[in-house]
């Protein structure tokens, strides 16, 4: 079934409401608007109709704001179907998809589908992230905790081991990461790295900014609960790569499975001998010498009929021909006795 062309239309600029506006670097968006100026756009904005005759954007703010700041009227843009909310939904994952965002910018849109009443386990499944580092990075965003998050970002420390320093004093966490380095609980670049982070927060508060650090939970936390979060952290990471592995595994055989049965020759002949026509997604493919599957137009015989691999359908490793002897071995018949047997 072929999908539904999507309809594009000239929409006035002037009708376009962003509904979840992004600060933009300058130089960037000064060469996105001298591209569209010389090239023209590329691909059309996405939008979606109001009831009152406006539009909402779903994406393209870069395209809009090069536009208008071009002095163009309207702009091309695919007219979709969505309500307000699907419409922000959609905005946030078209901006977490691109690449070269800083860590901060990407999970303060975290922090603003929970301000519109998503749960962990919704913000999870619409980003495609766990709902454990979606209430990890929620809880520091709370708390103001930007520094602690761009430590999680880079991966230097795992969400739960950030969530634990954010619950607990300054002199908590350094006694508890002593006594982990002593027990050798936790590696030492892991300590080294906390310890770091923990340094930075305290000079420069949570944001980076002096005097920020706000209010403290009287929680405390030990060794034990920094060597437990990281080993949380740590065997959620290996279960994933063992389900990648588990995955990859199964394609191979499946893949390995339909190459063999497309090279047998009995598989590929005998459904045409009972006299059932191939299904029409197969009708243009030709088995290729040596294995595997060549694409031809269905109503152009392939240009090499008379290869190996078109000889192989027609003719049998007894000599006679596929309808004569491997057809009906098939379906049950004695295959009729060869001219040059005795």
């Amino acid at each position: 079934m072929t999908p539904a062309v999507p309809e594009i239309r000239s929409v006035p600029v002037s009708a376009i409401t962003i509904l979840n506006p992004r600060v933009r670097n300058r130089r960037i968006f000064d060469e996105l608007v001298a591209s569209i100026a010389n090239l023209g756009l590329k691909k059309p904005i996405t939008v979606s109709p109001r009831e009152d005759g406006g539009y909402d954007l779903i994406c393209g703010q870069g395209r809009l704001e090069a536009y208008i700041a071009l002095g163009q009227a309207e702009i091309p843009a695919v007219i979709a179907e969505a309500t307000p909310e699907d419409c922000f939904v959609m905005s946030l994952v078209e901006n977490l998809a691109r690449r070269q965002h800083r860590p901060l910018d990407l999970v303060r849109e975290i922090g603003a589908l929970k301000t519109r009443g998503y749960s962990t386990q919704e913000i999870a499944a619409k980003t495609d992230s766990s709902a454990e580092w979606v209430w990890a990075i929620c809880f520091l965003l709370d708390n103001g905790e930007e520094r602690l998050i761009n430590a999680v970002e880079r991966g230097f420390i795992p969400p739960s081991v950030a969530v634990e320093i954010a619950k607990a004093g300054e002199g908590e966490v350094q006694a508890a990461l002593a006594d982990a380095y002593e027990q050798k609980a936790l590696p030492g670049n892991q300590v080294l790295a906390v310890r770091r982070i923990i340094e930075q927060r305290r000079t420069s508060g949570k944001a980076g900014i002096s005097g920020s650090r706000g209010p403290r939970p009287n929680r405390p936390v030990t060794a034990d609960a920094l060597v437990r979060a990281y080993r949380r952290e740590t065997d959620r990471q290996k279960l994933l790569v063992k389900k990648v592995s588990l995955t990859q595994s199964r394609l191979l055989f499946v893949v390995n499975s339909l190459r063999q049965l497309l090279d047998d020759d009995h598989f590929v002949t005998a459904p045409a001998g009972r006299g059932h026509a191939h299904p029409a997604q197969t009708s243009g493919r030709t088995a290729r010498p040596g294995g595997g599957l060549r694409w031809t137009s269905p109503s152009k015989p392939p240009s090499n009929a008379t290869s190996g691999s078109s000889r192989s359908r027609t003719s049998c490793r007894c000599g006679r021909s596929k309808t004569a002897c491997c057809v009906r071995s098939s379906t049950g018949a004695s295959p009729a006795p060869s001219p040059r047997s005795g």
